[in-house]
């Protein structure tokens, strides 16, 4: 977590409650403004937590058996704007292209 977050151990419950929630909203079948909504949501908070991320990976790289390694890092930092498409994809912000008919 970065230094500059307040509270972070409340900032982390409260991003699992947003993922459970964000979640919840990409299943519901009858509202399809909540689903885009929780696509919105879950896209931005993709984007809130990669400063986090950044920091996990350079203090885990920065210990003297270098952590978890780059083999867990990069791999995470390259999902990490997949993660964003996919969450306004799956909730219908962005449209599904079918292949074209001919």
């Amino acid at each position: 977590m970065p230094t500059w977050v307040p509270q972070p151990e409340l900032v982390i419950a409260l991003t699992g409650v947003a993922e459970l929630a964000g979640a919840a909203g990409l299943l519901q079948p009858w509202s399809p403004a909540l689903r885009r909504a929780a696509g919105w949501g879950l896209a931005a908070y993709a984007v809130c937590v990669f400063p986090a991320n950044i920091v996990h990976f350079i203090r885990d790289m920065a210990r003297p058996d270098h952590g978890l390694g780059l083999g867990y890092h990069v791999p995470r930092m390259f999902l990490q704007p997949v993660l964003v498409w996919l969450a306004l994809w799956v909730s219908g912000v962005l449209p599904f292209r079918e292949a074209n008919k001919s």
